[in-house]
């Protein structure tokens, strides 16, 4: 990749990484299931009436309920029990581990043996994590936060499965599929009252967070990934979302004093090593950019980040 395209990539990973926290603070004035709703309206709208629908709708409903819906109900709901950002942010690439188990299990796509050791490896710094989180605060949004990498983890079988391309077109209208049965939700679990309580009296904090999590990390973010992923080998690109974890354990701890203990970040660098060595290809990347407005479609090993 240029130099120019590695800096993009690496913005792309540090708006990604901060989201964590931006989603954390929001989260102080606005119930989760509603600000999801918040969010991924202002994803589709308006973009979806200039946004050209990817072909398949079966399979942009499902794409849609699992990696945006279901990851981030999920995900929202544990920052909410109590879950740090920071961790949140390393807890959620176990849903790389979980994609090749799933993978090979669902449509028989057979993993190399160096993703087998990497997704072992993972597995075992995962524990580690969990244990070790456990020991010192409830282990109940940790829970949670797994259901959401499991979640991510089956959107992104069915759309390698389906050969869905993961471009904007995708984000932007699988987005619809979020607002509905979020506030549907949030009525039922947060009551009428307190919906319209949050509604009428959001806070700046709460409309910037929006503003950051849809315009930034939904929209620019994958704009830009997705445009690295259209003229470089996934091998290339992919292997930039390790950083995640790191701009989002570093952003919890300058903005809200998040420390890990020594035994949740040696179980967390175990991890990472795991997912490293199931994510990153031994062979050289071609360094000429490909040509060509289409999107490859996800693969196992490289499976599309939703933040």
């Amino acid at each position: 990749m240029s130099l120019k395209h590695s800096m993009l990539a690496v913005l792309v990973m540090l708006i990604w990484g901060a989201n964590f926290v931006v989603i954390d603070e929001g989260l102080a004035d606005v119930p989760p299931l509603l600000f999801l709703a918040l969010r991924f309206t202002f994803v589709a709208l308006p973009l979806v009436f200039f946004v050209p629908p990817p072909a398949g709708w079966r399979n942009v409903v499902a794409v849609g309920t699992f990696m945006s819906l279901g990851q981030f109900s999920l995900l929202y709901l544990a920052l909410d029990l109590g879950m740090p950002a920071g961790l949140a942010s390393l807890v959620l690439q176990a849903q790389v581990i979980f994609t090749i188990v799933i993978a090979a299990v669902v449509i028989k796509e057979r993993p190399s043996r160096r993703q087998v050791a990497g997704a072992t490896l993972g597995t075992g710094g995962l524990a580690v994590v969990v244990v070790a989180h456990g020991a010192s605060a409830p282990v109940v949004p940790v829970l949670v936060m797994l259901g959401a990498a499991t979640s991510w983890a089956i959107g992104n079988v069915i759309a390698r499965r389906a050969g869905v391309a993961s471009g904007l077109s995708l984000v932007v209208w699988s987005a619809l599929v979020v607002p509905l049965p979020a506030l549907g939700l949030s009525l039922v679990v947060d009551g009428g009252a307190e919906v319209g309580h949050a509604l009428t009296h959001l806070s700046g904090t709460a409309i910037a967070s929006t503003a950051f999590t849809a315009i930034g990390a939904s929209l620019l973010g994958y704009g830009i990934f997705n445009s690295l992923l259209a003229r470089y080998p996934a091998s290339a690109v992919v292997p930039f979302v390790l950083l995640v974890p790191v701009v989002g354990i570093a952003t919890a701890w300058l903005v809200q004093d998040e420390v890990p203990t020594v035994l949740e970040l040696a179980g967390g660098v175990v991890m990472l090593v795991g997912v490293a060595a199931a994510t990153v290809s031994r062979r050289r990347p071609v360094i000429t950019p490909r040509r060509g407005p289409s999107v490859p479609s996800p693969r196992v090993e490289s499976a599309s980040p939703t933040h």
